[in-house]
């Protein structure tokens, strides 16, 4: 067989392939489209199973498109998220598996490692409550792109906030600050939870810094909300140890902040981030006004 005839064969066959592959490839993404927007049918037919967890099925199917492929299901895992968020839905089973198809398909889409990590990892309702999953999805993205520091900073961020495990927080900010283009705070961050794990001044600068260097709204709406709390939580922290020296300078409680402001002990509007005054709850206990917007998460102390 002469070599012109060997090359007409192997045309052929590619043809072919693409001919059976690309109608192929097309009705899986048609099947997942219909699967993820039917969101309240349950998960029971084996084939849409088959579209969602072969990855690697998919990336043989993609002819070489596989960038553009991880950016269809990129975006249908943005859609998904974004739709059970605002219905409130519940949880969020298709979002891992949508997730690890687009870094299968594009190892070096960042954003998938990076947003998916937090789309994984925030409490119920507002993301899957998976921070074990978001870690394995963060990892994976280390693997593929060890030098991209942001992600190391992803990875000590799911490990501060969500599963309190600040030791292998301030190593991962630490491994971060090692590579190239990496910014100074990397390695202070780093020092900062190793020393101070429980710290809301640590804690607050994590969100801080996630809100200041995301352009996604819904993550920053996120941060800012923690961001908040913090502050709140902060100024109560401290208001709560001048009622203390209030309580040991008169022998009783503070009923009031006019009383802490009387004695000389505080100054200023004494308001939380949302405009509202703070209260003074039973046995001195500084509060957050009934009505105010911001919500904290960790327990105030008492005197």
């Amino acid at each position: 067989m002469s070599t012109h005839t060997l090359k007409i064969t192997s045309h052929v066959r590619s043809v072919t392939l693409a001919v059976v592959a690309v109608p192929l490839l097309f009705v899986a993404i048609a099947a997942l489209q219909a699967r993820i927007d039917v969101l309240s049918a349950p998960v029971t037919q084996d084939k849409e199973e088959l579209v969602l967890r072969s990855a690697s099925l998919l990336k043989k199917l993609s002819l070489g498109y596989d960038p553009l492929l991880a950016d269809i299901y990129w975006t249908r895992a943005v859609q998904y998220y974004g739709t059970r968020l605002q219905n409130r839905s519940g949880s969020f089973q298709l979002l891992a598996p949508l997730l690890n198809i687009a870094a299968t398909l594009d190892p070096k889409l960042l954003i998938v490692y990076q947003f998916g990590g937090i789309f994984l990892s925030d409490h119920p309702p507002g993301g899957a409550g998976r921070p074990d999953l978001a870690v394995e999805l963060v990892k994976r993205g280390i693997t593929a792109n060890p030098n991209e520091w942001r992600l190391y900073y992803d990875l000590g961020f799911i490990y501060y906030t969500r599963l309190k495990d600040y030791q292998k927080a301030s190593r991962a900010f630490l491994e971060g600050s090692e590579t190239p283009a990496a910014p100074i705070w990397m390695k202070i961050m780093a020092a900062r939870v190793a020393e101070n794990g429980e710290s809301l001044e640590t804690s607050r600068f994590i969100w801080a810094e996630l809100y200041d260097s995301t352009k996604d709204e819904s993550v920053r709406k996120t941060a800012l909300e923690h961001v908040q709390g913090l502050d709140a939580e902060i100024a109560l922290k401290r208001l709560n140890q001048v009622s203390e020296v209030y309580w040991k300078k008169f022998g009783r409680f503070p009923t009031s902040m006019q009383e802490l402001r009387g004695a000389g002990l505080v100054e200023g509007d004494l308001k939380d981030p949302a405009g509202y005054p703070y209260a003074m709850g039973p046995r001195g206990i500084p509060q957050l006004d009934p009505h105010s917007s911001v919500k904290i998460e960790s327990n105030q102390r008492k005197p």
